[in-house]
């Protein structure tokens, strides 16, 4: 009996705030990229999201049936808060991650009035614009801690069984005083590097792998990358999701840096 197939772990670059939805060409190539990913996956029953931009004291689900977006991004033109992505919630889906987190001794909440922030509908609307696949997003840890990230995402590792689509939404690189600054950033490009190195490599064993990314900020020039890390932990959370090497689909520049994306 073959193995069955499981669903796809994706950990994404989500750019600027509105940006990439208003033809800025800093996002030109992470466009393309989220446009061409997108048909070599196998259309999810249902997408959980893991944003940058919301943050618990504990893991928590949003559970509405139909949330509103959240515009958490200011000073853009009036183009970018009558941005529309209509995709429903999934409670059902929200209440079986709750269990399997509580299941695991892992505290969670359900919420059922948060909306979706624009780390889950700008690129969503770019990967699946007709927004017909129910969405439920989970916070991360105001924590920030490395281990327990790893350790959400071990607990629903079942939900690959299901169809479901996890995504990931940060970045690789996520400095904002040093965007725009010289484009030839070694420090940005030494941690890449490492970053790649140590998410798709087949010789690196799995308690090596975790403990690298657990001890991320050893890296080379990592708290230059990330001075506070909430864009690279929804990269912990797909890696514990699948504790396997990942396949590298992205390896590009957004607003004048590298970023890269996986695929598990």
């Amino acid at each position: 009996m073959k193995n069955k197939k499981l669903s796809n772990v994706l950990f994404i670059p989500h750019g600027g705030g509105p940006l990439p939805l208003l033809g800025d060409k800093n996002h030109q190539e992470m466009l393309e990229f989220l446009k061409r990913i997108t048909p070599t996956l196998s259309k999810p029953s249902a997408i959980v999201m893991i944003s940058a931009h919301w943050e618990e004291e504990v893991a928590t689900i949003s559970s509405a049936k139909m949330p509103p977006l959240i515009y958490d991004y200011y000073g853009f033109s009036e183009e970018s808060y009558n941005i529309k992505y209509p995709a429903q919630g999934d409670p059902l889906l929200a209440k079986k991650i709750f269990n399997l987190l509580q299941e695991s001794g892992i505290d969670a909440k359900l919420d059922s009035s948060r909306g979706f922030d624009h780390g889950m509908f700008v690129p969503l609307k770019i990967m699946y614009p007709k927004a017909d696949i129910p969405c439920v997003q989970l916070s991360l840890l105001k924590s920030l801690d490395p281990a327990s990230h790893i350790e959400i995402g071990k607990a629903l590792s079942s939900l690959r069984d299901e169809n479901i689509l996890i995504i990931g939404s940060g970045s690789s690189f996520h400095n904002m005083r040093a965007f725009f600054s010289e484009s030839s950033d070694e420090k940005n490009k030494l941690f890449e590097d490492w970053l790649i190195q140590t998410c798709t490599s087949e010789n690196i064993s799995p308690a090596e792998r975790k403990e690298k990314l657990q001890k991320w900020s050893d890296a080379p020039f990592a708290k230059y990358c990330h001075p506070r890390e909430e864009h690279l932990l929804p990269l912990l959370v797909c890696y514990g999701f699948c504790s396997s090497p990942a396949k590298l689909v992205f390896d590009g520049v957004i607003l004048e840096k590298k970023m890269s994306s996986f695929l598990w």
